[in-house]
């Protein structure tokens, strides 16, 4: 039922994507159509099905909200006020995270990773903020284009910081100040590279903490093993020594009484 429930995800994800063209809807829009519905009915049923099945418990998984939330927002009229519901139908396109197992092991991960990411961005945000109130201070006069107020600086500074045409921006206050070089080389290490490591450590810390490995996994199975047969010779181990001594404790009783 889940693979088939996948492959539903994944052609009416491929439909939905063909209706952008209008090539392909004067040829098969009804086709098209068609499809969507049948989709939309075989998720509708599927939520009704595992509604019947755990009653109560249906609303305790998140992914189940998660589920259930997409098939709604699909079946109300994408008409009047309400038409820009008809681009969100993309959105069971998302479904497959929940549908695979895998993908909702790494968005655990991610979610569990955001306080960590958090602190970070805090960070992230602090440098560049001061890195704006200097480029201001320095800068603001003699490119003012890029850095006359705090607001253009930060922006400029968020471009520089996701790589795009740095090295522009940097010749045009280099004209002018050509120690600005320093600035720009020590800002780019410590935005780019220092606070993606950064992110990229805590996901990773994330991830391996919320899905073992392969070999932990099996290391854990064996040391169950080991403990189901210590368990099993321990009892045997009881059995003996109860039978050694029963024959003991009843010569005592007799001795006593003679």
């Amino acid at each position: 039922m889940q693979r088939a429930i996948i492959a539903v995800i994944v052609i009416n994800s491929v439909t939905i994507g063909m209706e952008t063209s209008s090539h392909l809807m004067d040829r098969a829009g009804d086709l098209l159509h068609a499809v969507d519905r049948l989709a939309l009915a075989i998720f509708t049923v599927e939520i009704a099905a595992r509604l019947y099945a755990y009653r109560r418990e249906f609303w305790s998984d998140p992914w189940n909200w998660f589920d259930a939330i997409i098939v709604v927002v699909a079946l109300v009229p994408a008409t009047g006020l309400l038409s820009v519901l008809r681009a969100l139908r993309i959105l069971r396109a998302l479904r497959l995270i929940s549908a695979v197992p895998s993908m909702r092991r790494v968005v655990n991960a991610l979610l569990t990773a955001v306080p960590g990411m958090a602190s970070i961005i805090g960070l992230l945000v602090l440098m560049i903020y001061i890195a704006a109130v200097v480029a201001t201070t320095l800068f603001g006069d003699i490119v003012p284009e890029r850095f006359d107020e705090l607001p253009r600086s930060l922006f400029t500074l968020f471009q520089i910081m996701t790589g795009d045409d740095w090295g522009s921006v940097a010749q045009e206050v280099m004209e002018h100040k050509p120690w600005a070089w320093m600035f720009f080389i020590a800002y780019i290490l410590m935005s780019t590279f220092v606070a993606l490591n950064l992110f990229i450590a805590v996901v990773v810390n994330a991830m391996n903490d919320a899905e073992p490995s392969p070999a932990e996994t099996q290391a854990q199975a064996e040391l169950e093993t080991v403990k189901r047969e210590l368990a099993a010779v321990n009892a045997k181990l009881d059995q003996l020594l109860i039978r050694q001594t029963s024959p003991a404790n009843g010569r005592g009783r007799r001795h006593q009484q003679l």
